[in-house]
């Protein structure tokens, strides 16, 4: 970040990426998932990954991925590759999974840091 609160041009962005599908199908997706997210990791310029799951099954979205990435090149440049293309055309072939993914890249416009994990307060307890 810069001194106005900016991203540098530099700054490493964000793929979000939610995922909307019925709940008895999020087991089966978060397995290919995994098996994709292992060929990103190991990808030039790319930092981390995690997959959430909505913690109700009423939720629009059950699964969010949010994964990091040094530069938009890399991200690019790695979900061009020709093994992460066949992965996930086999996972949107099948029309029994019905699957809408929503993916973009971000960067960071305001970010408020939480307290240090020594200066957390805690409630004392009742007497």
């Amino acid at each position: 970040m810069n001194q106005s609160n900016q991203p540098a041009n530099d700054a490493p962005v964000t793929l979000i990426n939610v995922f909307e599908m019925p709940t008895e199908h999020v087991e089966a997706f978060i397995a290919g998932w995994r098996e994709r997210a292992a060929l990103m990791s190991s990808k030039p310029g790319f930092l981390d990954a995690r997959l959430h799951r909505a913690m109700s099954p009423q939720t629009r979205f059950q699964l969010v991925n949010v994964a990091h990435w040094e530069t938009r090149e890399a991200m690019h440049a790695a979900t061009a590759d020709s093994e992460f293309l066949h992965r996930i055309s086999a996972a949107t072939a099948d029309l029994q999974l019905p699957i809408s993914a929503n993916p973009a890249l971000y960067r960071v416009a305001v970010e408020f840091p939480g307290p240090a994990p020594h200066e957390h307060h805690r409630t004392p307890p009742a007497r």
